[in-house]
């Protein structure tokens, strides 16, 4: 049940959204294991000439990027699963966004099951009461 925010260097574009939207859902299940029906993802945008890097702004350099955080449960993906995921989302970026900076971040938010939750339940409630039956 993992909350992906994403934020791309550019204008809103529906059907971009859409289909980044669907992609990174379609990642986070593959090499994650998380549950699609509960994945949700929302996408912000940066105008190019309001994103830098290493102050110059992104419009200057003619180049895109992203930052995706996504938060997941502490404890319930290896190194190499989070590995496998980053690889697999820059690349799946790059694909999508065209002219993509290396200086585009993917950040796995391993959180505490007892500090995030949705529908009014922690993680930590969910997983003792699927133990308990």
């Amino acid at each position: 049940m993992p909350i992906l925010n994403v934020t791309l260097s550019s204008a809103p574009d529906a059907a971009q959204s859409s289909r980044i939207a669907a992609t990174l859902t379609r990642l986070t299940k593959q090499l994650l294991l998380k549950d699609e029906t509960l994945t949700a993802v929302a996408i912000n945008h940066v105008a190019p000439a309001h994103w830098f890097i290493g102050a110059t702004a992104l419009a200057e350099l003619e180049k895109t990027t992203f930052f995706l955080n996504i938060l997941v449960t502490d404890e319930t993906n290896t190194a190499s699963q989070k590995a496998a995921y980053i690889a697999a989302v820059f690349a799946a970026m790059a694909e999508e966004l065209g002219d993509l900076h290396e200086v585009s971040y993917i950040h796995v938010h391993d959180a505490r099951a007892a500090a995030w939750g949705y529908g009014g339940l922690t993680q930590q409630y969910r997983a003792v009461k699927k133990t308990l039956g």
